[in-house]
């Protein structure tokens, strides 16, 4: 079945993890009553959404490649950037470049375990209900994730830096549209093993 208007969905997975100490991406995590690493339990929520998602990663990363070939087999593609190093901009540009026929992107962050599911399709409904950019947020606060319609694609591409996008959402806050939910998911990331116990197990 293809996606809502072409819309792609985009995780950046693709970071050092430098505060954590180890790869954060597979330490283990009781969510949902399964004990998965935090890379799984992130994507989950997104393939329930999305027909398929593209995860970017690093070159080095066969062993995460694996974990999410066998989790979700052709559930989730894998795009290699061969920059990572130079920032999250850098992973956002590997994604759209391997997404570039997308009628829009959007896009989440591999440590944010507790997005949930209305938030990932209330923002892909709001691009394809026209909307530039897209949201979520909460008590007027932006959140997790981020929507960029196709008008964005040649600024997607050209990210770099470890800024990525953030610029271009500040820059054109007025053409946002804001999706409502009352979750604080929406902002919740592992930073420290300690984010491990943010929230309580649902």
């Amino acid at each position: 079945m293809p996606e809502a208007a072409g819309i792609a969905a985009l995780i950046l997975a693709a970071g050092r993890a430098r505060r954590f100490g180890a790869d954060k991406r597979l330490a283990p995590l009781q969510l949902g009553g399964r004990i998965e690493p935090l890379i799984v339990q992130s994507l989950r929520p997104w393939v329930e959404v999305f027909e398929r998602v593209a995860v970017v990663l690093r070159a080095d990363d066969d062993a995460l490649r694996s974990v999410l070939a066998e989790t979700f087999a052709d559930r989730v593609r894998s795009v290699v950037c061969a920059r990572a190093d130079e920032g999250m901009g850098a992973s956002l540009a590997a994604g759209g470049a391997a997404t570039a026929g997308a009628a829009g992107w959007v896009v989440g962050l591999a440590d944010m375990p507790w997005v949930p599911r209305a938030a990932i399709a209330g923002v892909r409904d709001a691009l394809a209900a026209g909307a530039a950019l897209a949201a979520a947020c909460r008590a007027g606060r932006r959140g997790h994730p981020v929507g960029f319609a196709a008008c964005y694609r040649a600024e997607l591409l050209d990210s770099t830096g470890e800024v990525g996008a953030r610029l271009l959402l500040r820059r054109d806050a007025e053409r946002m549209a804001g999706v409502a939910v009352d979750d604080e998911g929406i902002f919740a990331d592992v930073d420290t093993p300690q984010d491990l116990c943010l929230f309580r197990s649902q």
